[in-house]
């Protein structure tokens, strides 16, 4: 690899807004915010979503509108549910 060319790649803690929930990754994102997790200080990145938070993940997504599209679909074409 190049010398000076690659930006800076370090640990930092990202926390959901929503839940508060904080995880470490590693990242090349920097911040002017700071944050103690398990004893040490990281770089703080706020997201407005996670894991934690999404729908998807919680079990908080609705799916009727995939239902109608399904049945719609099996209609136009011509099958039938066995």
């Amino acid at each position: 690899m190049k010398k000076e060319i690659h930006p800076d790649y370090h640990q930092v803690v990202f926390m959901d807004s929503a839940t508060g929930k904080k995880f470490l990754a590693g990242s090349t994102a920097t911040s002017n915010e700071t944050t103690d997790y398990e004893g040490q200080d990281y770089p703080l990145i706020r997201v407005e979503i996670t894991s934690d938070s999404h729908p998807f993940y919680t079990g908080k997504q609705k799916f009727t509108q995939a239902d109608g599209r399904i049945d719609r679909f099996n209609k136009k074409y011509g099958f039938t549910n066995k």
